[in-house]
Order: C-alpha cells, then sequence, then structure tokens
C-alpha cells in the first residue's frame, strides 16, 4: 500500500495493553489516532498487540486486535511470555514492521520511554531476578531493531552508556501532546476553574500531578517548603497523599486535568527518576509554569521563560527556585513556549519515515 510516491509497510504496535493509561499505553493511542487520522488505517488497520484491550475506547476499532493472554501466569513470567508469543503472532498478522511500545525483541523500531538499568541506578535499588529478566529482553530489543526511538536525550544517553547502542541507530522524537485537550482559557475561565477547585485568589497553588508520590518527589516537596514561610499550597491531584496539611491540600483524581493545570500557578515535580515527564509539557501548552528538577527529561523541550529548575535531591535548591518563580510571575506561557513540534500527525510522519526504511533495509536483509 502507498503514501503519496512511498509504500507502506504492514504496521503492527505492540503495547502491554489498549486502554487510557500512563506511559507508552497512553503512546500507543496516540500513534493508532495519528495513523486513522494520517489515513493509513483506511487502507488497512495496523495490528496491535496486548494483553489486554479495553472495547470502550474508539482507537479499539481502529486496529485488528491480537490479544496475547497471560492473565494464567505467575506475573514475573508474563513479559517473557508475552515476548516469545508476539513473535509467532506477528508472523501469523503478516507484520512487516512491529513498533514495540513494551520489551519485545521482535520490534523494527524500539520505542524507549524509560530504561530499566536507569531506573534502578536512579532508585539505589539492587538487582533482583525479576529485574535481570526484563533486563535481557531490553537487551535484546534494542540489539535486533534497526531502529531505538528515545524519547528525550536524557534517554539517548542512557541507551548509549547503560546498553551500548550506536548513536547512528537512536533517533530521539519527544512524544507528542494533543493540542486540542492541552491549551489556554481566557482569565475569566481560569478565575472560574479555581473556584471550582477551591483555590482562593491570594493562593499560589503548585500543582503535583502524581500516582507515585515517592518517585515524584513529595517528600522532598514537603519538606523543602514545610517552614519556608513561602506562600505556597501544593495540590496533589491523583493518589491521596499520606497526609495533608496547611501546605499539602488533596483535590483528588483530576479526570480533566488539563483544567487543574489551568487554574494551578504553577506544576511541580521533584522525581527521582523522570525518562521526560509529559506533565510538564502539558502544564506549559495550558499556560502554567513548571517547576522541575533538572533530570526530568522534558526540561530541555521547555523554553527558559516557562520553567524554573532545580538540582535533584537539593531542598535548598528548589525553595530558590520555587522563590525565583514567585517573583519573576511568567505570563504568556503557552505552546510556544514548547521548542518542538508537539502535533501527533508531525509524530507519526516521522514514524512512517522510520518504517519506510525499516521495511526496506529488512527487504534487503
Amino acid at each position: 500500500m502507498r503514501a503519496g510516491n512511498k509504500a507502506w509497510p504492514n504496521l503492527g504496535i505492540s503495547a502491554n495493553a489498549l486502554k487510557q493509561s500512563g506511559g507508552l499505553e497512553r503512546y500507543a493511542l496516540d500513534l493508532v489516532r495519528g495513523l486513522n487520522t494520517a489515513g493509513f488505517i483506511d487502507e488497512h488497520k495496523p495490528a496491535f498487540f496486548a494483553r489486554k484491550f479495553d472495547t470502550s475506547q474508539p482507537e479499539s476499532a481502529m486496529v485488528a486486535a491480537h490479544r496475547i493472554n497471560v492473565s494464567l501466569l505467575p506475573s514475573k513470567l508474563r513479559d517473557t511470555y508475552f515476548n516469545w508469543a508476539l513473535k509467532r503472532a506477528r508472523k501469523h498478522a503478516q507484520v512487516d514492521v512491529l513498533i514495540g511500545c513494551n520489551r519485545v525483541e521482535s520490534s523494527e523500531i524500539a520505542i524507549c520511554g524509560g530504561t530499566h538499568i536507569g531506573f534502578l541506578a536512579a532508585s539505589k535499588r539492587d538487582e533482583r531476578p525479576s529485574d535481570s529478566r526484563q533486563i535481557r529482553i531490553e537487551r535484546l530489543q534494542y540489539q535486533q531493531a534497526k531502529v531505538v526511538v528515545a524519547h528525550s536525550e536524557m534517554m539517548r544517553d542512557e541507551l548509549r552508556t547503560l546498553y551500548a547502542v550506536p548513536d547512528s541507530k537512536i533517533r530521539v522524537l519527544y512524544p507528542p501532546v494533543d493540542g486540542t485537550r492541552f491549551s489556554v482559557v481566557s482569565a475569566q475561565k481560569r478565575a472560574a476553574l479555581r473556584k471550582q477547585f477551591g483555590f482562593a485568589d491570594n493562593e499560589i497553588i503548585l500543582l503535583f500531578p502524581s500516582s507515585s508520590h515517592e518517585r515524584k518527589g513529595l517528600p522532598l516537596i514537603e519538606a523543602a517548603l514545610r517552614d519556608s514561610g513561602l506562600p505556597v499550597v501544593i495540590a496533589v491531584a491523583g493518589r491521596p497523599p499520606a497526609q495533608t496539611s496547611d501546605k499539602i491540600r488533596y483535590i483528588g483524581y483530576a479526570k480533566n486535568i488539563e483544567d487543574v493545570y489551568r487554574a494551578a500557578d504553577f506544576t511541580i515535580l521533584a522525581s527521582t527518576y523522570e525518562p521526560f515527564g509529559l506533565v510538564g509539557i502539558e502544564s506549559v501548552m495550558c499556560g502554567t509554569p513548571v517547576i522541575f528538577s533538572t533530570n526530568i527529561g522534558c526540561v530541555s523541550a521547555i523554553a527558559d521563560s516557562a520553567k524554573f529548575t532545580f538540582q535533584p535531591g537539593n531542598a535548598d535548591d528548589l525553595r530558590r527556585a520555587v522563590q525565583r518563580g514567585l517573583d519573576a510571575k511568567p505570563a504568556n506561557v503557552s505552546a510556544a513556549s514548547i521548542l518542538y513540534d508537539t502535533s501527533i500527525a508531525a509524530h507519526v510522519g516521522a514514524l512512517l519515515e522510520l518504517a519506510i526504511s525499516a521495511a526496506g533495509s529488512t527487504a534487503r536483509a
């Protein structure tokens, strides 16, 4: 099949699940929507390999679903079995190029949104047998792929130093964000949203969106700001914090997280390991600057005028970054503060070019 004057290979996408979730599962949905918009799916639906399918998602109708059932296996063996079963399933589906959004060694295009070795190092955790199995599959995936797509410069560095992936094999493509959902609203709408979430006019709201508070740095943020005297409130969205106080307020699980971004004054994270951090891009696109530690991958994709950074794990530097933000009171923060094309169309277009190239090299091989 063809895209203009170029032949389209039969595409496959592998992910842990087709459902609305975080990380690479959400990214896989973006790919499906992008392919659909590009007209790819009108000619031939891509094969989608996963453990679970949420058929209520509109994207489920845009793919040829291939479920690999791992539910009867012990949890520590599921990655290994999925990786093995996928080889046969993709052959049966006649897939030319597989985009791997999870750990699968048979993907021509391997998506790197994080590495397990990097995670263990940042977490200061010893490697367990289950970790070793995951790392083995990762190494094979990166070794056998035609190209590895890194979602940040940070991931490019980890691929080179921790997995010995040649730089010539790595392509950095920042992940896409839906600009129709994450956008700036009027001052009147913002004021209404602040009332909706219970934010007073005289409060400076630091939004902390998280389902993993320890990894995202809530203990450090709380310790740094508890006795700082700074007029700020940390609004936690997602999983409830262990305790609240006059500085920490739980606002619940926010299904429309874009409205919370718009209502807040800043978004703050102090993650121990954050390969990219889409929340930073989403926040800025909604008009809200970020206060982030420098080890968060998306920091390099945000203009200086929309970010205030601090050294990882440094409470004093975190306080200084918050103070700089309060002093600056940045205005005119918007999608223009993002240093790459965030559109799904642009990202999928780049992936299709890589897929065409990978299909050609596979045919020659």
